[in-house]
């Protein structure tokens, strides 16, 4: 009989990470999370071991960590990118502080969640040999991390992989993200300031970014590798917003209130040919299917 898999899930408790660990329980995994913060009560799973600490302090990280596992996913990370020791403290170190607490416990598998925003102003589709320049505290920390995997790999084999997403979406995401935000206000017919919505985004259902991470975890073909996941396709900030005026029929977007800021990306999304021919993955579900999905889950909760 094989041994039951285990998986630590490091920001187990956020969006992804939540979604990632429901999952792993389906296919009977062992599932530890490591997070700062409690989960949400809509977020709580019962199967779910719940550890706490902050990844950037290496002692305490060590004291938490007693058990192998076979698979580690590390989606953690400070949230307000505007503090830089934080962003700095939890996206570089905390991935070194992991990547070094693992070196030597024979893990299988190590997923590093990098950004799309290493990229910097790269001009758009971002393929994985593009030199990078980030430009932001949080791009900057995700593209040391990813330097850092990456040479452990190449001198001592760590079977590290960086994933660089986009804009994952779905239920259960906070509220504090733009497809929630929209959607919320459209629901109870507010109104709200956007900005002139000229901006392209490439946006992936949650479900499709999930199935990428079980694909990267098993493949021997990603170890060392950066592989974009999206879907290649981007949408207009303003045709989504319309969308879903058109599906709640209801809300009054303020276009143009929010001013676009002098070195954002206007089109920013991922060739994703690199993950389709090593992974054998391409995401299945439509913006338009996906969309409708989340917006009935906002629905249901504001009804309850």
């Amino acid at each position: 009989m094989k041994s039951k898999k285990k998986i630590l899930i490091v920001g187990g408790t956020g969006f992804i990470g939540y979604h990632l660990a429901k999952s792993c329980i389906k296919k009977r995994w062992g599932v530890t999370s490591i997070s700062v913060n409690r989960p949400h009560k809509k977020r709580y799973l019962k199967n779910v071991k719940y550890l706490y600490c902050d990844i950037s302090n290496k002692k305490k990280l060590n004291e938490k960590i007693k058990l192998n596992y076979h698979y580690i996913v590390n989606l953690g990370g400070h949230v307000n990118h505007k503090d830089k020791i934080k962003t700095y403290g939890s996206h570089y170190n905390g991935c070194k502080n992991l990547s070094d607490i693992f070196l030597k416990k024979g893990i299988q598998s190590f997923v590093q969640i990098g950004s799309g925003g290493e990229y910097g102003n790269r001009k758009s589709p971002h393929k994985e040999n593009f030199y990078c320049k980030p430009n932001s505290h949080y791009s900057r920390a995700k593209f040391l991390a990813t330097k850092h995997l990456i040479k452990l790999y190449k001198e001592k084999k760590f079977p590290a992989s960086i994933i660089r997403l986009y804009q994952v979406y779905g239920p259960q995401q906070d509220l504090n993200r733009f497809l929630p935000i929209v959607i919320e206000n459209c629901i109870n017919n507010k109104s709200f300031p956007t900005s002139n919505g000229n901006q392209f985004r490439d946006f992936i259902f949650i479900s499709d970014f999930v199935e990428a991470i079980f694909k990267v975890l098993k493949s021997k073909k990603s170890k060392g590798q950066i592989l974009n996941i999206g879907t290649g396709k981007p949408i207009k900030i303003k045709n989504i917003i319309y969308k879903i005026l058109k599906i709640t029929k209801s809300g009054k977007p303020l276009f143009g209130k929010i001013k676009i800021r002098k070195d954002e990306n206007k089109i920013t999304f991922p060739n994703i040919l690199k993950a389709k021919k090593i992974l054998r993955w391409k995401p299945k579900i439509s913006f338009d299917v996906g969309l409708k999905k989340t917006i009935n889950h906002y629905l249901k909760r504001a009804n309850k």
